[in-house]
């Protein structure tokens, strides 16, 4: 809520002017969600993609940009791109646009693509993978959840 001092209608009888309230509500982005002057969003990445490193163009605030997916990028990784947030309120820059990478993990459509993937797991060593357990609700998204809900 914003009030303007004497910027209403003018009084009764020639009275000094009233004051303006303006009531501001901020819409929900479908992409961006905001923290401060700070941007963040999530980059669905395919589990190929991750691994190997690519270049992406992504649609900002500011139009497309392009930003280095280096290889070996993990779930929950942020990129960060300086001066693509939101202004400040009083001037003097702007904040950063934070994407989290979301590495999207394939479902074998066909036996050739199940064969390749069990392939890869041999050649790493993780046909049979090491179970242990981690701490929950400390991940990058637990957090951001956390804290653009005001928990």
């Amino acid at each position: 809520r914003i009030k303007l001092t004497g910027q209403g209608e003018v009084g009764p009888a020639g009275g000094p002017a009233g004051d303006v309230y303006l009531e501001v509500r901020e819409r929900r982005h479908e992409v961006f969600a905001r923290e401060g002057d700070d941007l963040h969003a999530t980059l669905p990445v395919p589990m190929t993609a991750a691994a190997l490193g690519t270049v992406l163009t992504l649609d900002t605030l500011d139009g497309p940009r392009e930003v280095d997916l280096r290889p070996g990028t993990q779930p929950g990784q942020v990129i960060s791109l300086r001066g693509l947030g939101v202004g400040h309120l009083h001037g003097g820059g702007r904040g950063d646009l934070h994407v989290h990478v979301d590495v999207q993990v394939p479902m074998p459509d066909d036996e050739q693509q199940a064969e390749l993937l069990r392939r890869l797991a041999a050649l790493r060593g993780e046909e049979r993978p090491e179970a242990r357990l981690a701490a929950s609700g400390n991940g990058v998204f637990a957090k951001l959840r956390d804290k653009l809900s005001g928990r």
